[in-house]
């Protein structure tokens, strides 16, 4: 995990639904981390810091436009 970097959080699943197909589309290397840990313990989620969303090092720009796309006016898909 040393090569990964966090580039967004969120607090439940359904908000990054859509963005972890965009993600496999476009062939990104990335890991939820806690994701497992809040499907079990779902009121857990401000505890432990949300669910962290880790960018491969290579694909950070990539990512990180990607989510800037999904949070402009011009997007009909929107996270959360």
């Amino acid at each position: 995990m040393t090569n990964f970097v966090t580039i967004a959080t969120f607090t439940y699943h359904f908000e990054y639904a859509i963005l972890r197909i965009v993600l496999d589309q476009k062939g990104i290397t990335y890991v939820f981390e806690n994701e497992m840990m809040l499907s079990v313990f779902p009121f857990y989620s401000n505890a432990i810091g949300g669910i962290s969303l880790k960018v491969h090092k290579n694909d950070v720009d990539i990512a990180q436009q990607i989510l800037e796309d999904f949070n402009t006016k011009q997007s009909h898909l929107r996270i959360v």
